[in-house]
């Protein structure tokens, strides 16, 4: 995280059968994996700085993972071979920038406030969509967006309406919204790219992209003299977020949407959240502030808005 997993719509059909509740299972343990990459990040930040943990969790996780699709190795160097550009681009946007910006947030802010506000991404998501694929937003998704932004507000000026009007915000939660920016913006250009591959080697690909867009930025913070001293709790961190936070996770998902489909897999997202909340109380003896509280409830409130309304279809008569 986030990192967050990715979803690739159109690859994988939904099965209703017997196997929904193994499916839903894994799908929540794919995103209590990813909701203690948050942990693992805050924990690890004053022994690795952020890009160097970005560069190797992108570059660990992508070696874990290339044996188990070398089925589709001849596939992943067709892809690469004739939209190596577009795969670059949309690995540094999903993965480089947004797991970069999340751990330079997290340098600043607490991981219960990063997860809150990653919840804002389907919204960004949807609006991004309107602007890059022409998808209708629609007035119910449109108030929907303004809520969640209301709420995001709320979080980045923790509740002062005074260091609003002065625009005084932390800059640990700036760092966390353009994040959340950037995974909408990811997943729009990974939506319009529709790469003609399955999702497991589309990760590959992209976690792979994403460590080479990475590694330029981890060389500036070596040659700035940012340098990793890890010791055993930061290397246990760092064995987290590449295995079962990293791999593992993205292996979860890729089950999961076979089962569920990408559109209910995804809507799982919403359970990080609540893992990030949870497991930071137990492992960092965080509390949700009174802002965190205020800001979720009108992202909740914006999602609900623009997800579970339905415009209704005009029926039209025929003479």
């Amino acid at each position: 995280m986030q990192s967050l997993p990715i979803a690739h719509p159109g690859v994988a059909k939904t099965t209703a059968d017997a196997s929904l509740p193994l499916a839903y299972s894994t799908a929540t343990l794919c995103w209590l994996l990813s909701a203690g990459v948050y942990i693992a990040a805050k924990w690890v930040a004053p022994e690795m700085p952020p890009w160097a943990l970005c560069f190797w969790r992108l570059a660990l996780a992508c070696a874990i993972l290339l044996p188990i699709v070398h089925h589709h190795h001849g596939a992943m160097l067709a892809l690469i071979q004739s939209r190596a550009i577009e795969v670059l681009a949309i690995g540094a946007i999903g993965l480089t920038l947004c797991q970069g910006m999340i751990y330079t947030g997290l340098n600043y802010t607490d991981a219960t406030t990063a997860g809150i506000i990653m919840a804002l991404s389907p919204i960004m998501t949807m609006v991004l969509a309107r602007f890059v694929l022409g998808e209708p937003l629609g007035v119910w998704k449109a108030l929907g967006a303004l809520l969640a932004l209301v709420g995001m507000v709320v979080i980045v000026a923790r509740g002062d309406l005074a260091a609003l009007m002065r625009l005084q915000f932390n800059p640990g939660e700036l760092w966390i919204v353009g994040s959340a920016f950037c995974w909408g913006l990811y997943t729009v250009l990974l939506r319009r790219a529709k790469f003609a591959i399955e999702l497991l080697p589309t990760v590959v690909l992209l976690l792979g992209a994403g460590a080479l867009a990475a590694l330029p930025l981890y060389l500036w913070e070596l040659f700035s003299g940012e340098r990793s001293a890890l010791h055993a709790n930061g290397l246990l961190a760092l064995a987290y977020v590449a295995g079962p936070g990293g791999a593992l996770m993205y292996y979860l998902y890729n089950r999961s949407v076979e089962t569920l489909g990408a559109g209910r897999a995804s809507m799982l997202l919403y359970l990080q959240t609540v893992f990030v909340a949870v497991l930071a109380y137990l492992f960092l003896g965080e509390s949700l502030h009174g802002y965190d509280l205020a800001g979720a409830a009108f992202i909740i409130a914006g999602l609900l808005l623009a997800t579970a309304i339905k415009p209704r279809q005009r029926t039209v008569h025929v003479a």
